[in-house]
């Protein structure tokens, strides 16, 4: 009896990105999401299901790149300071990781096959990186806004922010959105 192939369903191919890397987007869209409050990052922890400790490392690293600032005492927090329309999904990414990974070198053997596929998956790499330099923050937000299902949706304008931004799921407030592209 021959060894059988096991069939994968491709539609769920999806960019890897390292847990500090989604801690980091997730963050910044939380912070660009209300703009101008200062919010504790236990609460962003906690949303995300990590420690306070961990996020600290990485909001540390957002605060070197001046994408949010860390505001002591009470009342205090992390508060967005990036210009949402600019700031790249890319440009948190790149904080975090290198894109520009190559692959492992092949037997060779298989060299001419390693080539041919190399080429290829940086075909696909810099695709990847050109769409990710093109989605901003901002964009990102007003795409949260529109997969609210009307049940996250605030009631009224004093309802404040809905469902937090989850990984592997919509969330965000629309009006949040609508006060980036104000600002």
């Amino acid at each position: 009896m021959g060894a059988r192939l096991r069939r994968r369903r491709w539609g769920a191919v999806r960019v890897k990105l390292q847990k500090n890397t989604l801690l980091a987007l997730y963050s910044v869209l939380e912070f660009a999401a209300r703009p101008g409050e200062h919010i504790p990052a236990s609460e962003i922890a906690e949303k995300y299901g990590e420690s306070a400790h961990h996020l600290a490392k990485v909001l540390s690293e957002l605060v070197r790149a001046r994408i949010v600032e860390s505001v002591r005492g009470v009342g205090g927090g992390y508060r967005f300071i990036g210009n949402a329309r600019r700031l790249t999904l890319l440009n948190v990414i790149v904080l975090f990781e290198d894109p520009a990974q190559e692959l492992q070198a092949a037997p060779e053997a298989a060299s001419a096959t390693h080539d041919a596929l190399a080429r290829v998956l940086a075909e696909i790499d810099q695709i990847a990186l050109a769409t990710l330099g093109s989605v901003t923050i901002a964009t990102l937000l007003k795409d949260v806004g529109r997969s609210l299902r009307p049940e996250d949706a605030p009631a009224d304008a004093t309802a404040g922010p809905a469902s937090p931004v989850r990984a592997g799921e919509a969330g965000g407030a629309e009006d949040a959105a609508a006060s980036v592209d104000a600002a």
